[in-house]
């Protein structure tokens, strides 16, 4: 029973990483940009659910969506402020300026409340279901109940919705997709909406799962997504829930076969063997470049 007991865990985090990852497939799939202060942006809304909490006295659904809802406001204003002036640039300078982007909004916070942990606050009160031997609680269900209801919610707007159309047109040809008359712009900003409100409601769900947060906890996580993302198919929306799931699960094998300590390098093991093996990833499609 001990491997079901890891495998509900590795679910658990599995889905924060799924949620994460989902905003770098989107914006990668659509402007080929590896948006690097998208960690950052789940950091925010890790805060922003904290200070919604604890200082406005809200219960955890009205601060997991306000968190989400000033995070697509932030990804846009993101979007806007640094990324809408590099379309033409090199891929280079575009990468440079997300590091740059995430740098600045770690430090930005530390500068206005300083660089130490914050206790989450306690949103209900934690129960365990024993499940066939395993034990369950109910912050591992509530993860992942939010979590499958996001990602089911990201499905419908994708294929259900005009703007996840004129998504998919751009991200197929944007030349295109103009000339259809789909508004680039809107299209791209609303990409970036999404997949920031997706942080946000991963950033709260962290706090409330681990009980702490910290400036700089957007790095790691971020990183790990981005594993996810490769893992799964970066550009496709199934591979990134799946890769996050996957990264998630051999985390806690790792950790329960006795090697906590490499825990966090075996995400970057699996990026280092998905490269060399199958750089298109899981869901992904080999596709040539021209040059």
């Amino acid at each position: 029973m001990e491997w079901l007991q890891q495998l509900v865990n590795g679910i658990s985090v599995g889905s924060i990483y799924a949620l994460i990852a989902l905003g770098y497939t989107m914006v990668y799939g659509i402007i080929k940009l590896i948006n690097f202060a998208h960690g950052d942006v789940f950091m925010l809304g890790a805060f922003i659910g904290f200070f919604a909490i604890v200082r406005w006295e809200m219960h955890f659904i009205p601060a997991l969506l306000l968190a989400m809802v000033l995070c697509a406001v932030i990804g846009v204003i993101i979007e806007r402020v640094a990324y809408k002036r590099l379309r033409n640039a090199t891929r280079i300078a575009a990468l440079i300026t997300a590091i740059g982007v995430s740098l600045l909004i770690e430090y930005t916070v530390i500068f206005f409340r300083g660089a130490s942990t914050e206790a989450y606050p306690e949103v209900f009160k934690i129960k365990s279901f024993d499940v066939f031997g395993v034990q369950i609680s109910t912050k591992a269900i509530l993860v992942l109940v939010i979590s499958i209801i996001l990602m089911v919610i990201l499905q419908f707007i994708v294929h259900k919705t005009k703007i996840g159309k004129a998504m998919r047109a751009v991200s197929h040809d944007a030349d295109a997709a103009r000339l259809m008359g789909i508004n680039v712009d809107n299209t791209i900003s609303a990409t970036f909406a999404i997949g920031s409100a997706l942080a946000g409601a991963a950033g709260v769900i962290f706090g409330i799962y681990y009980n702490r947060i910290e400036p700089l906890m957007g790095i790691l996580p971020g990183l790990k997504a981005f594993v996810a993302a490769v893992l799964g198919g970066i550009g496709s929306i199934p591979g990134a829930m799946v890769g996050g799931m996957i990264l998630g699960v051999v985390e806690t094998v790792v950790s329960a076969l006795g090697y906590s300590l490499w825990r966090d390098a075996a995400a970057f093991v699996i990026l280092i063997l998905i490269l060399i093996l199958r750089p298109a990833g899981i869901f992904g499609k080999n596709t040539r470049e021209k040059v």
